[in-house]
């Protein structure tokens, strides 16, 4: 029996797609904007209060408004433009950014954190409706290579955007310039997405009842989530993988000096090593999309993650410490990738928005309770031991994905000898059969 499917396309030829190199140009400036923002906050508060603890004020209102705004930005995404939602986050986010410049005194600290949160949570808007605006301007075949682009960007452009910005600061010895500079950004992003169709912005409201709230638009959301197997099955997956691999972002630079007794300059080299095997891999996204299915793809991920990480808790010294940064990139970006391409072809498009919001709550959620419970059991059995156990909770989640998966094709298997079903006539949660530093971007950010 041949395989129905049309062949997988590869960077260039979704890059050839008019309004997807336009969403991918606007992603990554925006990329840029979000890594410059974050980073340029961080060392205008260290300058200000020389506080861990402000520090960690301003992390937690970052990280706070990913925990809901990703549910509450994909129904936004579902009943709005999704086209003029990313106008709309982006210029706010430009005006918020400038709003900096404003409140950056130590006596207007507790402003600044009140901008802080408002941007982050203006931010959670974006993404959503992004992924959701994605399957209208690409085709179901190019969505593997659309999305891994996408993680190229989430890993180049956050990059490029703290770098950027120590440099600008460490030569003004000012946030100021920063700011005006990433505010550019955002609205270099705006200009670009206003030159998208139109009509690619208006979602489906295939799925919408006239006069519903807005509450039950979010919960109309969960709903499909609950009655998708597949969606249980990759969100049970991540929220399990992101509890192992969240801790990994708080206990790195500790393990690495504490533990492995080796110097601070080498952070940089490591996540060096990580962050271009994940731009090699995103380059042969294509590839691996016209051999393995996405499902394969998330449980291989998941699993090759696993392992790494748990070989990582048992090196002796910096130098094996390389290749494995090296090597976890590459399980990385496929998986994020077939995360994003599993979601969009198995949502409908009245409901992609919700069920990408989601999934990025969901993470959020279990990266910072990760963070959180890292810090209080390193201490208490070892970091060591810490990153071990986080290592088996990936293996643990590729296991439990894999069986759900499995369990979901058998039911939805074609009986013997009826006809194969053309790509045309599957059912949305069946149209594939069998998401960075270690630092940082293993945690799968997705901007999913």
């Amino acid at each position: 029996m041949t395989d129905a499917r049309p062949a997988a396309m590869g960077n260039g030829a979704v890059l050839r797609l008019p309004a997807f190199r336009k969403l991918f140009a606007a992603q990554t400036i925006s990329n840029v904007g979000d890594g410059m923002t974050y980073m340029a906050l961080m060392l205008l508060v260290n300058a200000l209060t020389h506080s861990t603890a402000a520090l960690a004020v301003l992390a937690i209102a970052v990280a706070v408004p990913s925990m809901v705004g990703g549910i509450v930005g994909g129904a936004v995404a579902d009943r709005f433009d999704r086209r003029r939602i990313m106008l709309a986050s982006d210029t706010a986010r430009a005006i918020l950014v400038l709003g900096f410049t404003v409140v950056a005194t130590a006596d207007r600290l507790p402003i600044l954190y009140l901008v802080a949160f408002a941007q982050a949570a203006i931010g959670t808007l974006f993404s959503p409706a992004r992924g959701a605006l994605i399957p209208r301007a690409v085709p179901a075949e190019g969505l593997m290579a659309a999305n891994g682009l996408g993680q190229l960007s989430n890993v180049v452009c956050s990059l490029l955007g703290t770098t950027v910005t120590g440099i600008v600061f460490a030569l003004t010895g000012s946030a100021w310039p920063v700011f005006i500079l990433d505010a550019v950004t955002f609205l270099a992003s705006v200009a670009i997405v206003y030159r998208v169709d139109r009509a690619l912005g208006t979602p489906s409201h295939e799925a919408h009842v006239a006069g519903a709230s807005f509450a039950s638009s979010v919960t109309a959301g969960l709903r499909v989530i609950a009655a998708s197997r597949t969606l249980i099955a990759t969100l049970l997956g991540l929220f399990v993988a992101m509890l192992g691999m969240g801790a990994i972002n708080i206990l790195f630079v500790p393990f690495l000096i504490n533990v492995l007794h080796e110097s601070p300059a080498w952070v940089g080299p490591v996540e060096g090593a990580q962050t271009l095997s994940m731009v090699l891999a995103a380059a042969l996204i294509g590839t691996l999309a016209s051999r393995f299915s996405a499902r394969s793809m998330v449980v291989g991920g998941l699993a090759g993650t696993g392992v790494v990480i748990a070989l990582f808790s048992q090196v002796p010294n910096v130098w094996v410490l390389f290749p494995l940064a090296f090597l976890v990139g590459w399980f990385v970006t496929p998986l994020n990738a077939a995360v994003s391409t599993l979601v969009q072809t198995t949502a409908k498009d009245a409901m992609r928005g919700r069920v990408l919001g989601a999934l990025n709550a969901a993470m959020s959620t279990a990266t910072i309770v990760s963070t959180a419970a890292a810090g209080v059991f390193g201490a208490a059995i070892g970091i060591r031991m810490v990153v071990l156990i986080g290592g088996l909770l990936c293996i643990a989640a590729a296991v439990g994905t894999g069986v759900l998966f499995w369990l979901d094709g058998r039911r939805v298997a074609t009986p013997a000898g009826a006809a194969a079903p053309t790509p045309a006539t599957l059912a949305p949660e069946t149209t594939l059969l069998p998401e960075a530093t270690l630092a940082r971007d293993v945690a799968l950010a997705h901007e999913a």
